[in-house]
């Protein structure tokens, strides 16, 4: 008796398919429109953010990009850095990341007041869409 693997393979019944209809032409999707406005107030960083990088103006005097780099100094992938950065935070109690969300908290609601701001000012006229 013949194994499967001394017998030749079965050719394969070949279907004919009907030609598929052509859709009509279709019309090009409006690109979207840009990023945005640029006058538009940016977004603030979230709390995880504040922790990986401690801007100048905030007076937390620990910043983990740094210390990680200096105890680190082969490692130069922020691919790296970001994954121990998320490690880190991750494992850190609420009470630490308390900081770090009271500053995101307050640069948040002054992004809320500049958004107001920022909407009466388009929809008084005062912000033309024409002007730069």
């Amino acid at each position: 008796m013949k194994t499967r693997s001394q017998t030749a393979p079965k050719p394969l019944k070949t279907v004919a398919l009907a030609p598929r209809p052509r859709s009509p032409k279709r019309r090009p999707r409006p690109k979207p429109a840009g990023k945005g406005d640029p006058r538009a107030p940016k977004k603030p960083p979230t709390a995880f953010f504040y922790f990986m990088y401690v801007p100048r103006y905030v007076c937390i005097p620990e910043d983990f990009r740094k210390t990680y780099n200096q105890e680190n100094p082969s490692v130069k992938s922020m691919q790296e850095i970001g994954k121990a950065c998320g490690e880190k935070w991750n494992t850190m109690a609420f009470e630490e990341k308390v900081k770090y969300y009271d500053i995101a908290t307050e640069e948040r609601a002054e992004f809320d007041k500049a958004m107001i701001e920022y909407n009466k000012k388009k929809e008084s006229g005062e912000m033309s869409e024409e002007s730069d």
